[in-house]
């Protein structure tokens, strides 16, 4: 279930600061956002499956939190992460 270096990519490269940026608030955001659609597809499709299910909420709740941080430190970068992500 692990993302592939190119789907990181794809999916970083808008919001990164700069090229080796791995630990910003807004390139945690664009990773936790692609593992929480992987995994919801997942969990479409496997019902029963309650241990990813926790996996994924303890990602939305990180999610929610980077979020809450990146609004109270520079809330015009969270509103774009936001609008580019789909938040």
């Amino acid at each position: 279930m692990a993302l592939t270096h190119a789907q990181k990519e794809k999916v970083t490269k808008e919001v990164k600061r700069h090229e080796k940026d791995t630990g910003s608030p807004e390139y945690q955001i664009a990773m936790f956002t692609e593992k929480i659609k992987k995994l919801t597809a997942h969990l479409k499709k496997n019902k029963q499956d309650f241990h990813s299910r926790r996996g994924l909420l303890k990602m939305v709740s990180k999610r929610k939190k980077l979020v809450s941080y990146l609004e109270s430190t520079n809330e015009k970068v969270a509103k774009s992460i936001k609008k580019k992500l789909g938040i």
